[in-house]
């Protein structure tokens, strides 16, 4: 295992997924006839997709709806899912530093390779289905030395891991609320990674 291993969220994190997920979740609303205010849903995105499905579907159809928006996903989603500034160039990074390219995303797996894919990213290592302790468990296990993502619960669960947590600013949670979930630095977006990598993983300066 390297010694510099960086983890990486993959929703509003690595590639702006709204408008995927969106199309998935009109795509399952014609399919089922269950609305789904997808505008509503891509304001929430982190959670399991199955936290999202319980405000549409009874308790017992939600496992048969996450099933059948998954099955969907990948001709509604991917193509039109681009990637969010820096991903590609942040990637690059850890690379020249000799480092690992680590995603835990709370995605299934087949669909987060996927959109890897089709934005020509290429990750060392893929973890799926992970959220809460599941991404403590998986930046553990992959010994990663700091996680990258947009959610305070990112934040936890890099803190759970004993990795360093960099918040990026471009998902649903405010540059405070990342700070106050204990991010010990907060990018505006992925094109302020490769400096601050180069910096020896150190809170960016005032204003970048």
């Amino acid at each position: 295992m390297g010694s510099l291993t960086i983890g990486f969220d993959l929703d509003m994190t690595l590639v702006d997924s709204r408008p995927g997920i969106a199309a998935t979740y009109r795509a399952i609303t014609e399919l089922t006839g269950v609305y789904v205010d997808a505008e509503l849903a891509v304001t929430r995105l982190g959670p399991p997709l199955e936290v999202e499905l319980a405000n549409w579907f009874p308790p017992e159809q939600v496992a048969h709806a996450a099933a059948t928006y998954r099955s969907l996903y990948r001709d509604h989603a991917i193509a039109c899912s681009p990637p969010l500034p820096g991903a590609v160039d942040a990637f690059a990074a850890v690379r020249a530093a000799g480092g690992r390219v680590l995603v835990v995303t709370a995605k299934n797996e087949l669909n987060a390779r996927h959109h890897l894919a089709h934005l020509g990213l290429t990750a060392d290592a893929v973890v799926g289905f992970a959220w809460a302790d599941g991404k403590v468990a998986a930046l553990r296990a992959h010994q990663a030395v700091a996680y990258i993502g947009d959610h305070v619960a990112d934040m936890a669960a890099s803190l759970g891991a004993g990795a360093y947590p960099v918040g990026v600013a471009t998902g649903p949670c405010t540059v405070e609320e990342l700070y106050a979930a204990g991010a010990r630095a907060v990018l505006p977006d992925l094109t302020a990674f490769p400096a601050w990598l180069d910096r020896g993983c150190q809170p960016p300066p005032a204003g970048i």
